[in-house]
């Protein structure tokens, strides 16, 4: 039912955004200002903002996460937390996502996308810097729930950003979307240790020193928001009034009589478009009826509570068989890094297949061949280990391919897309928190390498529903 009220709630959102996004593109393709070179010069400055600010943002979007796993034993002690507090931090990010996530369509209609991308990595900077001097386990939950806040919110921004500014070239620039997103998960896993050891040995230090990226990012961000602000006045300095949708746009104080007319104007083009799109459009869709809907939400989940176990605990694996911390961060690097090139392959391959389900099951058996490998020699292979899993781990490109290929329209993929993962996400949270509490009562890894292994065995067997060649219009 949540999943569902989600779902809805994105599906709306997500068009109004569309709507307002493309608004703005309208008004800055005309001639510019006299004296200013035209619109054009400044375009192409802000696209280039942009390009860095994507970069940068996805730079920013996983190191208070992945930073985290390999100083983890050290913040445990610090603050004095037990292993089923700190699995509780470990699922702080799938309940942000779910959360905070679902609000990020409704603040980008309300304020524009790059306003709240720029918040965004104002919340991470800010929960960065904050949880350095966290003297106890709430504040550090509460920073760390205010930076996953700025991430969830950005994270569902990005592509918007990306089919905004860059129409022609969603592809390309996604792809560099996705590079920034892997290599800060990997560098920020492989960094974080050596870091905090050159810097006096202080896991305070280590982890608040990721807060300068985020002070970083905010740059480029602040100079579009201002781009944008400056291009909504007219040539005389006046405030210009855009019209809902991106219609007639007019200066503040302008011929009242005209501005009401280009009003009604709108008004009647937007009953007009909507009328149309109520005469073409198929019979709503009601996506919480489709077991191949259920069966993608589930397997979301599954794989995301599969990342998260391992980008929170995968390095504590390896220091308690004895690897060493900086080794340990580096292991996980090398996990996080496997995303970088099969995140290009894989959706491809899965796109020319009519049935996923072969790909959902060599996936799934590198990550039981690698929960295989820590259970009997968890340092003697760690490498090998590490590769498989983040081989494994490569579910999340793969789900997101799947999705888009459940359904026949872009309407349907929208509402298949914020169902699966408002509802995967939610499923995800429970994952990471009995891993922190059955290791803390059974004093090993066993016990909970056997809820990992049983989590993958049921991601396998959902994975296979979901991948078979079937559409949520059909309502199965």
């Amino acid at each position: 039912m949540m999943g569902g009220m989600a779902m809805a709630e994105d599906d709306v959102t997500t068009r109004s955004v569309s709507s307002s996004v493309s608004g703005r593109t309208s008004d800055t393709s005309g001639p510019g200002p006299a004296g200013t070179g035209g619109t054009r010069d400044v375009s192409r400055w802000t696209r280039r903002l942009v390009v860095a600010g994507l970069l940068l943002a996805a730079l920013n979007l996983r190191p208070a996460i992945s930073g985290l796993g390999p100083l983890l034993e050290e913040v445990q002690h610090g603050l004095g937390m037990s292993g089923t507090v700190a699995g509780l931090l470990t699922s702080v990010p799938s309940l942000c996502f779910a959360v905070f996530g679902s609000q990020a369509p409704r603040l980008a209609r309300r304020w524009g996308p790059a306003a709240v991308v720029l918040a965004g990595m104002a919340a991470v900077t800010l929960g960065l810097a904050a949880r350095s001097f966290a003297n106890g386990t709430v504040l550090f939950l509460v920073a760390s729930a205010v930076a996953l806040a700025g991430i969830a919110v950005s994270n569902v921004l990005m592509p918007v950003v990306v089919k905004h500014w860059f129409p022609d070239r969603v592809g390309s620039m996604t792809g560099l979307y996705s590079m920034g997103l892997s290599l800060g998960t990997a560098g920020a896993a492989a960094v974080t240790v050596p870091m905090t050891e050159a810097l006096g040995g202080s896991w305070r230090v280590g982890l608040g020193a990721w807060a300068l990226v985020g002070v970083v990012a905010i740059v480029p961000w602040a100079l579009v928001f201002r781009d944008q602000r400056g291009q909504e006045r007219d040539g005389d300095g006046n405030q210009v009034r855009t019209a809902p949708g991106g219609g007639s746009a007019t200066p503040a104080g302008g011929d009242a009589d005209g501005s009401a007319n280009a009003h009604r104007t709108d008004a009647a083009a937007h009953r007009t478009e909507a009328a149309s799109a109520a005469r073409t459009e198929p019979a709503a869709l009601r996506i919480t009826r489709s077991p191949t809907a259920w069966a993608l939400g589930v397997f979301f989940g599954l794989q995301a509570s599969a990342a998260y176990i391992t980008m929170g605990w995968l390095p504590q694996i390896f220091r308690d068989a004895g690897v060493s911390a900086s080794t340990a961060g580096v292991m996980l690097a090398v996990t996080m890094g496997m995303g970088i090139p099969l995140a290009f392959v894989l959706p491809r391959v899965a796109a020319r297949m009519s049935h996923q389900g072969p790909l959902v099951v060599a996936l799934g058996l590198c990550g039981l061949s690698g929960y295989a490998g820590l259970w009997f020699a968890p340092a003697a292979g760690a490498w090998a280990w590490a590769v498989l899993l983040g081989v494994s781990n490569c579910a999340f490109p793969l789900v997101l391919t799947m999705i888009g290929m459940r359904s026949r329209s872009s309407a349907g993929v929208v509402k298949l897309s914020a169902f699966a993962q408002s509802t995967g996400y939610l499923l995800a949270i429970p994952g990471p928190l009995l891993v922190g509490a059955l290791q803390q009562h059974t004093g090993g890894w066993h016990a909970p390498l056997l809820l990992m292994t049983g989590l993958m065995l049921a991601q396998i067997c959902v994975g296979i529903v979901a991948g078979r060649d079937r559409c949520v219009e059909d309502g199965r």
